[in-house]
């Protein structure tokens, strides 16, 4: 199934831009008459038909469109330390859109090792993983945000933050309920400062665990994430 992102898709005819166009007629050798998907990233799925393979400008006509197509029936807002390595960040964003997920925000802590994103391919990477998973929602990418601002702005009805301090935390799973928005924050390789972990609580943040193991920072987010969708799939 051939899948293209058109967010900018208004009504029943639409002409692919000169890249899309390309890739769909030169490469994928579409003709008239072949069918594609279009998705909007807000929840338009477009069943479409080709009227005009051209290749610079590709026109084709809705045969049919869903809105909110699978949209899910929670909110999952994780909020994540970029890693030192952008590569586990990218794959991070890659499996958390594919299991369902619907922001993120990277967070700049005191702990981070990476203060610098390029927001533009980290999209595109996104972009890749809705397409690839079959949805039609593309997840909220929001700029750097320092630990302070998100933690005192922040607003769901369920807030989290895992991190490695020991004391006594609940598990994830037995915190969570169906249908619910939530917010969780997941630290740096050097886990969150003790300060962070206090003001997250003054700001009305449960602490929390992802189990017995020590995961690194893109395998807590990806975890939480899937926790969060198997409690909405019980």
């Amino acid at each position: 199934m051939n899948i293209f992102y058109t967010p900018d898709i208004i009504d029943n005819q639409y002409t692919l831009s000169e890249t899309e166009s390309k890739h769909c007629i030169r490469v994928l050798r579409k003709a008239k008459g072949d069918k594609l998907i279009l998705v909007d990233g807000n929840g338009g799925w477009y069943e479409t038909i080709i009227v005009d393979p051209n290749p610079k400008k590709c026109a084709v006509v809705v045969l049919k469109s869903i809105l909110d197509f699978e949209k899910l029936s929670y909110s999952l807002h994780i909020a994540i330390a970029p890693t030192k390595n952008t590569d586990r960040l990218e794959w991070f964003l890659e499996k958390a859109t594919e299991i369902g997920l619907s922001e993120i925000s990277p967070l700049l802590c005191e702990h981070s090792e990476r203060k610098q994103l390029k927001l533009d391919r980290l999209e595109k990477v996104l972009v890749s993983a809705m397409k690839q998973s079959l949805k039609a929602y593309l997840p909220k990418l929001n700029n750097l945000t320092n630990f302070e601002t998100f933690v005192k702005n922040a607003d769901a009805d369920l807030k989290f933050i895992a991190h490695c301090s020991e004391g006594s935390k609940m598990h994830l799973f037995n915190e969570l309920k169906a249908s619910q928005s939530v917010i969780i924050l997941i630290g740096p390789e050097g886990d969150f400062s003790e300060h962070e972990i206090s003001m997250a609580k003054e700001n009305g943040f449960r602490e929390i665990s992802l189990g017995n193991s020590r995961l690194r920072t893109e395998t807590a987010g990806i975890v939480a994430t899937q926790i969060v969708n198997l409690v909405n799939e019980v």
